[in-house]
């Protein structure tokens, strides 16, 4: 959503037919004296999080931005689960308006889950299926207000409303809401959380009947299975009324959009004691050192931010890459190979908890989801999470996760270089020419796959590689414009420095695995002799017992290895894909001989 911050970008929206004469008049005005520059600085409050924290791995998550509930449970189990994603942040679930524009999705009519992306049972079979592939949902909540468009109508899923009245929410009628006033002086704190943000009405979230309403649809997505939540436009709800609505609702994970601006009443540290909380000065900050600045200076991107522990952080989101949302330069997938290594930095930075933004290709800023859906699938869709070097980060954010910064390099200007600890390695060359140099890469000896250039299938690498010495040091090629990145889960083995050079056998068993013809049952895990979760690379297993299957795999010896049975076509990885439900199997391989591992659909 927007705030004042955006007042120029929303005025065009307003006047582009979104609301009719009877709000637009008022509104124009409001926007007019929108985004002061008071001296108030609001109240600071406890730094201990006030609720579920367990969702986040500091690792990092990816926003399919208005994906169909279908094509995101297949992107789930095909994609992103074998890449190591996290967590995937979906658009809001309930009714909205019937309109054709993205914002559509931030006016709700009803607290029902249907939507543009789905229906209710397509929403429980999305989460069910990308919770089994080890991918968690974060919804986006908007429980700041109501629909406003042209004073009423009919909703998606058919639900009739009004101004301020909402019969199907369960009902909300004018009591339930703010006075009619307009957010028009950013230094009045109450003025930006009890007003109405562009002329959409205000749920009185102090309200206990409000509270309750808001945290029966919230426990209602945590009984499907949601692990998270995305707070639209908390900046315009009191902090106090979020903490009351999310006590009823068990205090789930949370993070929260808070468009922070120097002067202004409302701060973003008025919300860090309720969970994360949307890191703006990021995005700007990291797109003017990519496009006009020295990259030397990302060593201090952290500096006057909000703690690691409570920003998530963004090169874009769905807001700024349209020209609002804390406005600033932004890079987009519109500036291609700066974009792509500037997510490379993200990722391998260890600061916040990063968010990869996905999505449509688009001029009109206002225009909605391609036709069709069908994920990466649809032309329409950019898919930045799937371009080569921003997947493969994932795993080195993952396999570094908790290492500090080591051996950094700069060349004083736009190449810069250095190491999480002795996990993994990365160098960005922001400039014209090849990059040549000879660097301490922190890491062991060995053969390590280049996995911002290629993947890490199996045991070999579809991109270059390099050769770390008994120093840990490289000599480095990086071509203008891209990242090199190295990390110990994709060493080649036998290389030299290979910890695991005498493989053990393990005798893995699947049970009750039926299929239809065509279909088989495979084993994938987090290790490269298991496909590092990739489907494709899957081990297919023997049905001589069928419907039991099984088969005997060599694998590195003293390895923690997590593994799942999966079942699917043998002519094409990606369909007929069924995960073995439940949490990920766990063993560790003896340091000789053989040992069993068993699990059954």
């Amino acid at each position: 959503m927007v705030d004042g911050t955006s007042s120029a970008m929303y005025a065009d929206m307003l006047v582009s037919k979104k609301y009719n004469s009877m709000y637009l008049l008022p509104i124009m005005a409001i926007l007019a004296v929108v985004g002061g520059s008071g001296c108030s600085t609001g109240e600071e409050v406890s730094s201990d999080f006030q609720n579920d924290q367990s969702a986040v791995a500091g690792t990092a998550f990816v926003h399919l931005f208005e994906w169909r509930w279908t094509d995101i449970a297949n992107e789930c189990e095909q994609f992103l689960g074998p890449k190591g994603v996290e967590a995937v942040q979906v658009s809001p679930p309930n009714e909205h308006i019937n309109h054709h524009t993205w914002w559509a999705r931030y006016q709700p009519v009803s607290y029902q889950l249907e939507s543009r992306s789905g229906t209710r049972g397509e929403f429980i079979d999305m989460v069910r299926r990308c919770n089994d592939a080890g991918v968690a949902i974060y919804a986006d909540l908007v429980i700041n207000h109501t629909a406003a468009f042209n004073g009423g109508g009919v909703g998606w899923a058919g639900t009739h409303w009004s101004y301020k009245n909402h019969p199907a929410f369960p009902a909300y009628s004018p009591g339930n809401y703010h006075a009619t006033c307009q957010v028009n002086n950013y230094q009045d704190a109450d003025n930006v959380q009890y007003c109405e943000l562009v002329g959409l009405p205000d749920l009185d979230t102090a309200q206990w009947y409000v509270q309750d309403q808001i945290a029966g649809y919230i426990n209602d997505l945590r009984s499907i299975g949601v692990a998270g939540f995305r707070i639209d436009a908390a900046k315009h709800i009191a902090p106090q009324d979020i903490s009351g609505i999310l006590a009823k609702a068990s205090n789930p994970y949370v993070f929260l959009e808070v468009i922070g601006a120097a002067g202004e009443a409302v701060q973003p540290s008025w919300y860090t004691h309720i969970g994360q909380v949307t890191e703006f000065g990021y995005s700007p900050h990291i797109a003017h050192r990519f496009k006009h600045g020295q990259i030397r200076d990302l060593g201090n991107i952290a500096d006057g931010k909000l703690p690691s522990d409570r920003a998530i952080v963004f090169t874009d989101n769905h807001d700024n890459q349209r020209g609002h949302g804390a406005g600033g330069e932004v890079l987009t997938y519109k500036d291609g190979s700066k974009y792509d290594i500037a997510n490379a930095f993200m990722l391998a930075w260890p600061y916040g908890y990063p968010k990869v933004m996905s999505s449509y290709h688009f001029s009109d800023s206002d225009a909605g989801p391609p036709a069709g859906g069908g994920g990466c699938a649809n032309s329409g869709f950019v898919c930045e999470h799937r371009w080569t070097t921003i997947a493969n980060m994932f795993q080195f954010r993952n396999t570094t996760n908790g290492e500090g910064v080591s051996n950094w390099w700069d060349n004083g200007n736009n190449r810069i270089a250095f190491s999480r600890g002795n996990k993994g390695f990365i160098s960005i060359n922001n400039e014209g020419g090849t990059m040549s140099e000879t660097l301490a890469t922190g890491l062991p000896a060995g053969t390590y796959c280049n996995i911002a250039g290629g993947d890490f299938t199996g045991d070999a690498c579809t991109g270059n590689t390099v050769s770390v010495d008994g120093n840990g040091r490289a000599h480095l090629q990086v071509a203008a414009y891209e990242a090199l990145a190295i990390h110990i889960d994709a060493r080649l083995s036998g290389s030299p420095g290979d910890p695991n050079p005498n493989p053990v056998d393990v005798y893995f068993t699947c049970h009750n695995g039926h299929t239809y013809w065509g279909q088989s049952v495979y084993v994938v895990g987090n290790i490269a002799k298991l496909g590092n979760w990739d489907v494709g690379r899957a081990v297919k297993l023997d049905p001589t017992s069928y419907p039991t299957w099984t088969g005997t795999i060599s694998m590195p010896a003293s390895t923690a290895v997590e593994w799942k049975c999966v079942k699917r076509e043998e002519a094409n990885p990606s369909q007929g894909v069924e995960w073995q439900s439940g949490p990920n199997n766990a063993f560790t391989t003896p340091s000789s001989g053989s040992t069993s591992a068993t699990a059954s659909f």
